[in-house]
Parts: C-alpha cells; sequence; structure tokens
C-alpha cells in the first residue's frame, strides 16, 4: 500500500509539473553570452560569461517577476516542448543558483552554444529568452 501511495503522489507530482503555465518574459528581454565571442578558438577549459538585459537573475524556486536563471545549451538545439521543465543533462546545463558564468570542459573540434532563460520552475518564459547560438573552436 505504501508503494502505491508513493506512486500516486509522484504521478500527481508529475502532472503538477506538466500543467504550470509558463512565466511571461518582458517585451524587449535579451539573454546572450559575453565571451567567449562568436568564432571564438578556445582551450579545452573555458569559461563562458552570461549576460541579461531587461530581466533579473533569481535561483530556482524563487519566483521574481521578470526574473529567472539561465541554462546553457551545448551541441543542441532548444527543447521541442517548451511547455515542459528544462531537463538537466551533459547538453542542457541548469545554473539554478543563479550563476552568471561556468567553466566548461569540451573535446577539441567545433562546439555550439546557446543560453536559454528559465524561470523558478526550471520552464521557459513566454516567449522564450534565447541567446544568439554561437559556435566556437577547441584547439588541440
Amino acid at each position: 500500500m505504501r508503494m502505491f501511495a508513493i506512486s500516486a503522489a509522484l504521478v500527481l507530482a508529475a502532472t503538477f509539473a506538466w500543467a504550470q503555465e509558463r512565466t511571461p518574459s518582458p517585451a524587449g528581454a535579451e539573454v546572450y553570452i559575453i565571451s567567449p565571442k562568436d568564432g571564438a578558438t578556445v582551450s579545452s577549459h573555458f569559461v563562458v560569461q552570461f549576460g541579461l538585459k531587461g530581466m533579473g537573475v533569481a535561483p530556482a524556486g524563487i519566483k521574481f517577476e521578470n526574473s529567472g536563471h539561465h541554462h546553457l545549451l551545448i551541441d543542441s538545439d532548444a527543447p521541442a516542448d517548451l511547455n515542459a521543465p528544462l531537463t538537466a543533462d551533459d547538453q542542457l546545463i541548469h545554473f539554478g543558483k543563479g550563476q552568471t558564468q561556468t567553466t566548461v570542459t569540451l573535446p577539441p573540434g567545433k562546439h555550439t552554444l546557446q543560453l536559454l532563460l528559465g524561470d523558478q520552475n526550471h520552464m521557459a518564459h513566454n516567449p522564450p529568452v534565447f541567446s544568439k547560438k554561437i559556435t566556437v573552436t577547441v584547439s588541440k
């Protein structure tokens, strides 16, 4: 009986997560990569600095109007379903503590980077706030 209660609770939580409405983003909001610049050649360990205009940064779980936290897409396109919470993996990294930069380690070759702002529930805003996708080359 206990296992059934836990399973039911998980189903309810998942249903709630999928039913969440996306937080509105203000007109003119922009997220962008400060560095590296598009087309840059970098070492295998490099710093990515995040920029944001027209909104503020707040940790996940904290609701402030016109705010969110960064998600970095590496060698990936944006999720197809922006009405679902953003998943975390090696290609979609969450910065839920409100970080505005990170050190990335990538193998040699060409790679793409793009930012997506998420709200307090890891949902993309409506409309979504994406950066331009940039390309960097990691030297050998």
